[in-house]
């Protein structure tokens, strides 16, 4: 008899069921059993930065089952997920159970009469189940070192640097982080970029023609000269190009009259094949990205329906930034896509994508199906699934096949109306010649494509109509949670792992707001990254945070020691610090005014507590009236009884939408596409 440990109870359901009939006991420690306690730093400072563990108070029970299974057993199997985070939970077990000499910053197996096994898979089938355990492999430490290496650095940052905040402010629950402070001061800073923009009215204008149809054409020019410009800002994040016209109210009305009596011709007509390839299968970032953009999903939703996927054996390992498919995969998607669609379909030779994602592990697959005949409908019809697993299990199915389907080919054709007095308008339309890979991944794309006028060069034309827009120049926009993820991948802060996580830390903490699908930095926000990026100017670049993530990296692939990395840290980190502790001036927190008390009618302002927002008197402690914080969703009406939708928060913290008449109304939504 063999004991498999791995993480959750789904995913040891899945083993169990893969290996029904077979020798083996599967447990479940329900993810991390120990950890760093909170009641202080735990990190020795004078022994190289060596942290203290200790059993988590809520899994005490769960590890004494675990020792007890442990002693019925002569064999252990750790069969925990491939990143650090699961190789730290098998390092912890196995300490548990006795296997483990720990002496930091490194450790080492040591034999006790029992076995002990890691196996590592990057899906849960029965095929690579059964191929891990024929192949067995031992604890990956640098991994662990890893994984130890950012649970001290943030450690480090969040109880050395909070307190400093608690004196400038005068609240004892606010925190820093290494990571999360520099995710909010993209939102920050970007947000002072937009107030800093200055809008400007500018016109289009827009030609109705006749021929044998009628069709709209964009005025761009005249006498060679466009109307267009373009305008590059550099900002935080880089640079951001807006367009606009030279065209104001008055020249547009003189265009107008000059065009009156004018009269048109074609004078080109552009035509070339253009081909489409499919996007690259997804990556973590891209998934979050994708699912929060069509559906509306948080971050911390698809990486949880993501999870289940996984754990039910349906996708591989949703922790990645590698585009890398497997042989297997390519091969059978190419024979499913024949029978499916037919051979015009497939690729001869399948294709590849290059990763771009810095200190990606080419090791690691791409997050795909595992098989390509699943019925997942069924399974939502029995419950098994819901409509949201359906929904992203659909999405990486989708991409996945499409990235082994022929490239779609589309007929562009761009026509040239000129004026007699010179004014060029140009007409651009579409058809897609063969569809390829959208017939899977944007269907509607191509039923909606518009059709050739069939207008010929040196055809006169009339003009119908002219039509104007009036139009202002757009800010750089404000992130939203997948935009926010991209640019963080880009400048290579956090991991796959650590996006949603950090986005929910910075909302958690009442530092940024969302309004709508944006968020906006709250003033209690704003005056935390204004404070901690000017007092740290090096510690929370965006640099210096990708040098140790970077660094960090180079610990999971052996080519860095933890040590080196925490010392490069804490050295510029703790002379700072010792600076702005001698820095006794307080930090003036500006907070807005939300109306009239209606006990005693002096102004209200908004609070922030560890429990969340509410509105205050201003003249606490003499009068203590508050009230719930309901935040209105602009646009969005209750479809039961047209009362606003607001934004509620369940008991375990986990954001939804309802009504602002509850009780009388019970209508809620728990994603954005729901409203």
């Amino acid at each position: 008899m063999a004991l498999i440990i791995v993480e959750s109870p789904t995913k040891a359901r899945t083993f169990n069921r893969i290996l029904k009939g077979q020798d083996y006991y599967v447990f479940a420690t329900l993810g991390h059993i120990r950890d760093l306690p909170t009641k202080s730093i735990s990190i020795d400072y004078e022994k190289d930065f060596k942290p203290t563990y200790e059993i988590m108070k809520k899994k005490q029970k769960v590890v004494d089952q675990l020792k007890k299974l442990a002693e019925k057993n002569k064999e252990i199997i750790l069969a925990t997920d491939l990143d650090r985070e699961g190789e730290s939970i098998s390092y912890h077990a196995a300490y548990i159970l006795g296997f483990i000499k720990e002496e930091w910053p490194n450790s080492e197996v040591k034999k006790n009469g029992v076995s002990l096994k890691r196996i590592v898979f990057h899906e849960i089938t029965q095929n690579a189940l059964n191929e891990a355990l024929k192949n067995p492999e031992e604890l990956r430490f640098n991994l662990v070192k890893a994984q130890q290496g950012r649970r001290i650095l943030d450690r480090i940052v969040g109880y050395e640097l909070s307190p400093l905040l608690w004196t400038k402010l005068g609240k004892n629950w606010l925190s820093a982080g290494r990571v999360q402070t520099v995710a909010l001061r993209f939102v920050v800073e970007r947000e002072k970029e937009i107030r800093a923009f200055k809008q400007e009215t500018y016109y289009q204008l827009f030609g109705m023609f006749k021929k044998e149809i009628d069709f709209r054409a964009k005025l761009i020019q005249k006498e060679g000269v466009p109307y267009e410009v373009s305008t590059k800002l550099k900002l935080f994040a880089g640079d951001y190009e807006y367009i606009k016209t030279t065209i104001d109210k008055k020249l547009l009305e003189e265009i107008k009259k000059d065009l009156v009596g004018d009269s048109f011709e074609v004078e080109e007509i552009k035509e070339e094949m253009v081909k489409r390839y499919p996007p690259p299968p997804f990556t973590t970032s891209l998934l979050q990205q994708d699912a929060i953009n069509r559906f509306g999903f948080t971050s911390r939703m698809v990486m949880r329906l993501a999870q289940d996927l996984y754990e039910r054996g349906l996708i591989t390992y949703h922790r990645t930034d590698s585009f890398s498919l497997s042989t297997h995969f390519v091969f059978r998607a190419k024979d499913y896509i024949i029978e499916k669609f037919g051979e015009k379909y497939a690729l001869e030779k399948p294709r590849g994508y290059k990763t771009r994602s810095r200190g990606a592990q080419e090791a690691h697959e791409a997050i795909r199906p595992t098989k390509l005949d699943r019925d997942v409908e069924g399974m939502v019809k029995e419950k098994k699934l819901t409509k949201n697993h359906k929904l992203l299990y659909d999405l990486i199915f989708n991409r996945a096949l499409a990235t082994q389907m022929k490239e779609a080919d589309l007929k562009q054709i761009k026509i040239y109306i000129k004026s007699k007095k010179n004014y060029l308008f140009e007409s651009t339309y579409q058809q897609v010649v063969f569809d390829g890979f959208l017939k899977v991944l944007n269907p509607k794309f191509v039923e909606k494509e518009l059709i050739d006028p069939k207008i010929k060069k040196g055809d006169t034309v009339n003009l119908l109509n002219l039509e104007d827009e009036e139009k202002l120049t757009s800010p750089p926009p404000r992130y939203t949670e997948a935009s926010l993820i991209k640019i963080m991948e880009e400048f290579g802060i956090g991991r796959p792992s650590t996006y949603s996580p950090i986005i929910s830390l910075i909302q958690g903490k009442f530092y940024v707001d969302k309004e709508g699908r944006y968020f906006k930095p709250t003033n209690l926000g704003e005056v935390i990254s204004d404070y901690l990026s000017s007092a740290f100017p090096e510690i929370f670049s965006t640099s210096f945070t990708a040098f140790m993530e970077e660094g960090l990296d180079k610990v999971a692939e052996g080519e860095m020691e933890v040590l080196t990395l925490l010392k490069s840290f804490y050295g510029p980190f703790n002379k700072e610090l010792a600076e702005k502790k001698h820095d006794k001036q307080k930090i003036e927190f500006k907070e807005e005014d939300y109306g009239k008390c209606p006990k005693c009618g002096s102004p209200l302002t908004m609070r922030f507590s560890r429990f969340g927002k509410f509105y205050a008197c201003t003249t606490y402690p003499k009068c203590k009236y508050t009230k719930a914080f309901l935040k209105t969703v602009q646009g969005k009406k209750c479809p039961k009884c047209s009362g606003n939708i607001v934004v509620r928060y369940s008991k375990s913290k986990k954001r939804f939408y309802g009504c602002e008449n509850y009780p009388k109304c019970d209508f809620v939504a728990f994603a954005w596409k729901d409203l």
